[in-house]
């Protein structure tokens, strides 16, 4: 089998070491570890007579509810078929600039988007300082994936004054308090666009919803390219229910705030792995060994799948990606490395 070039692909591992994918311990993929909540299940079963009807074109109601949450009209938000379409719209606008900059190591579906439609690509390595110009535009994600490190809002700001577009995938932000967002400036630029998807943070990966906010201009815009009914009718209803969801919210802050610095601690006492401090809820990890053996070696001696960094050109073999899980399955992680390394050394 192909080795995947995203995180998630349980079939590629469980193929390797023949295994059912369920038996698979996934770190790989960024996912929420509680869950979907209970609120999407019970909203898509309640909803599942209104299959035989289409969805409603402008989703009035999730845009109501979206802009009532950000404090926007409606019409500066668009709901999409996951954050990935809407990246493509994005992606489409960026390409008719001059050249698009791009911090590396850098998400691949970033170039993929980019690609599609002949944008010119300018990488710059995360730690430079930007030169943007008006006919240039810049695509980010903040918190950044994989290193998780968070841009200083002031810093974004400042590149809006000097780019034609900036668009920021804030995939991650559900994980850190909401002042961290830019959304609250969007009315004042014309030409920022801030992505974001329910995927990470609710355990939505099947289901597909994310949503755009931007100029109305550049919604309509947006609207008249794309297909008819992007977002089905049942991703619609449990994207209302999660994000009105408050006591679920607040479940996943306390596990996060309790499992992140454990967990960093924890790698940082394996020796031949150095972990970065990140503030989402994932860590970029460098290792002394290779990490496409490691990864093999998790997988067989634990069934434990970690994100390998060869689809980023910019880091290779090694460094690798792990999401973080509750504490007993982050502890059997721990364990393995452990193991795996120790048994390198002797």
């Amino acid at each position: 089998m192909v080795r995947p070039t995203h995180g998630g692909n349980v079939s590629w591992a469980a193929g390797l070491v023949g295994c059912s994918p369920s038996a698979i311990l996934d770190f790989s993929a960024s996912i929420n570890p509680l869950g979907t909540p209970k609120s999407a299940i019970d909203a898509i079963q309640a909803h599942l007579p209104r299959l035989r009807d289409y969805p409603d074109p402008n989703y009035s109601q999730v845009r109501s509810m979206l802009a009532q949450i950000h404090q926007l009209s409606p019409d500066w938000i668009l709901p999409g078929n996951g954050s990935a379409e809407l990246l493509t719209w994005a992606c489409w606008d960026l390409a008719e600039l001059d050249q698009t900059m791009l911090f590396v190591p850098a998400f691949g579906d970033y170039f993929r988007a980019l690609n599609a439609f002949g944008a010119k690509i300018q990488r710059v390595p995360i730690e430079a300082n930007l030169e943007g110009s008006r006919s240039s535009g810049l695509l980010l994600n903040n918190p950044h994936n994989p290193t998780g490190k968070l841009f200083d809002r002031g810093l974004i700001q400042e590149q809006l004054d000097q780019f034609a577009l900036v668009v920021v995938d804030e995939a991650f932000m559900d994980f850190l308090p909401p002042d961290q967002s830019l959304i609250s400036e969007i009315e004042r630029y014309p030409n920022l666009v801030i992505l974001r998807s329910l995927t990470k943070f609710y355990a939505l990966p099947g289901l597909r919803f994310g949503y755009a906010i931007a100029h109305p201009d550049r919604i309509k815009t947006w609207q008249q390219r794309r297909d008819p009914w992007s977002v089905n009718t049942l991703a619609e209803v449990a994207a209302e229910a999660v994000l009105q969801d408050y006591e679920f919210q607040k479940q996943t802050f306390d596990w996060l705030n309790a499992a992140r610095p454990q967990l960093f601690e924890e790698l940082k006492a394996i020796g031949g792995l150095s972990p970065l401090p990140g503030v989402a809820n994932y860590f970029l990890v460098r290792s002394e060994r290779s990490v496409t053996q490691l990864q093999k070696q998790l997988l067989e001696h634990d069934k434990i799948l970690i994100r390998d960094c060869l689809s980023f050109a910019e880091l290779g073999d090694r460094y690798f990606r792990i999401a973080i899980r509750l504490p007993a399955e982050n502890q059997r992680l721990i364990d393995g490395l452990t193991s795996c390394l120790l048994t390198t050394i002797s």
